[in-house]
């Protein structure tokens, strides 16, 4: 027996020999890039899934290895994350020229589809590919002002893989879900005129816009008394009551209803500051009216009207600026524009939205914003 257990002794240390020089051997060929027998050439190891293999005699230990599936655009992406790695090697030849394809042929609207191009990337892309050309590699993608490394990947994989259809049907804004309170369908599509009211911390702005989209007002008035002192309900009542008497008539005014949580308790002076505000409007605005008949003041939801203008980033709601810029461009350019601007209004707004300017008008524009979705959602 005790010679058996010296046998047993020697072939469990020969074993155990043995797999640790082929975890050594293994480690050696994948790890430093002498993989020739086993896979494809360095060039194509993104489209290969790196796996792990567990040696047995030791269970903490892995060993990378490489299996024989291709890789899709989100695992590939996750391999371009390293800013050193070229964009260029990450991807198959069919993957770059799809990508290609897609940033040299479609129009801005078409790239504002694609992840991380909403507003000014996708500008961007097309001014710099009118100036210098079609994109010849994705590494020239990086060329284009505010597309980095990790947003040229994350762009690519959109690209790759779309969003589906019935995704999208998902995210669409119904008009029952924002319009508060529930008012009869028809009373709406008879108007032929709405009022779009925006409160900030110091203005309120406004937007008269009849039934063909035309804007036939387009303000903003500073308030000095909000968020001042004590909130003193006089001031703010004096204030309101000044701008509501500049207000021209019309079927129905809209209240942006603000998107802030009473939970987040930071931002709880400016939650009390805008509901001060929305109620006043709301008594102020709602004439003497008789029991059962339909209310002429009603509130818009903020995140309804950014998800229809495609504004909404993660949880928050981005600046609508471009959108108006573009729709006041389109205004004088195209024959069938979105939204038509009398010419002195173009001329008195034209710079109100600037990229540099610390104040963009982003109630003014918040205002005409609530103002399209309300007829864009009500046609649909």
């Amino acid at each position: 027996m005790h010679g058996a257990g010296q046998s047993y002794v020697r072939k469990t240390e020969l074993w155990r020999s043995n797999m640790w020089v082929a975890k050594r051997l293994l480690s050696s060929v994948f790890l430093k890039g002498h993989y020739s027998l086993f896979c494809r050439p360095p060039s194509s190891l993104p489209e290969y899934e790196l796996r792990f293999l567990h040696c047995t005699c030791c269970r903490r230990s892995k060993i990378m290895i490489s299996g024989l599936d291709i890789l899709n655009a989100s695992v590939s992406s996750e391999l371009c994350q390293e800013k050193d790695k070229p964009l260029d090697s990450c991807y198959t030849a069919e993957q770059r020229a799809v990508i290609l394809q897609c940033l040299n042929t479609s129009t801005e609207s078409e790239l504002e589809q694609v992840k991380l191009l909403r507003g000014r990337k996708a500008v961007n892309i097309v001014k710099y590919r009118t100036a210098h050309g079609p994109f010849n590699s994705l590494e020239s993608v990086m060329n284009v002002p505010l597309l980095k490394h990790k947003s040229a990947v994350i762009v690519f994989a959109s690209i790759l893989k779309p969003t589906d259809k019935k995704e999208r049907k998902k995210g669409k804004v119904h008009l029952a879900k924002f319009i508060r309170p529930e008012i009869d369908r028809a009373l709406l599509e008879d108007a032929s005129s709405i009022m779009s009211i925006v409160c900030g911390t110091n203005k309120i702005a406004w937007t008269h816009m009849d039934r063909a989209r035309t804007v036939l007002d387009w303000q903003q008035a500073e308030c000095k008394s909000f968020m001042k002192g004590m909130y003193m309900a006089s001031d703010y009542l004096e204030d309101i009551s000044t701008v509501i008497s500049s207000f021209p008539p019309a079927d129905f005014f809209l209240v942006e209803k603000p998107s802030i949580s009473p939970q987040n308790t930071s931002l709880y002076p400016v939650l009390v500051h805008l509901r001060t505000v929305e109620a006043m409007l709301f008594a102020l605005l709602t004439p003497a009216r008789e029991p059962g008949s339909p209310p002429k003041v009603l509130n818009m939801m903020r995140t309804a009207v950014g998800r229809h203008f495609n504004l909404i980033v993660g949880d928050c709601r981005t600046s609508g600026a471009e959108r108006v810029r573009k729709m006041m461009t389109e205004s004088v350019m195209k024959q069938d524009p979105r939204v038509l601007f009398p010419h002195d209004l173009v001329l008195k707004h034209r710079n109100s939205f600037q990229m540099s300017s610390r104040n963009r008008g982003e109630e003014l524009c918040d205002a005409l914003l609530q103002a399209v979705a309300f007829f864009e959602l009500l046609r649909e």
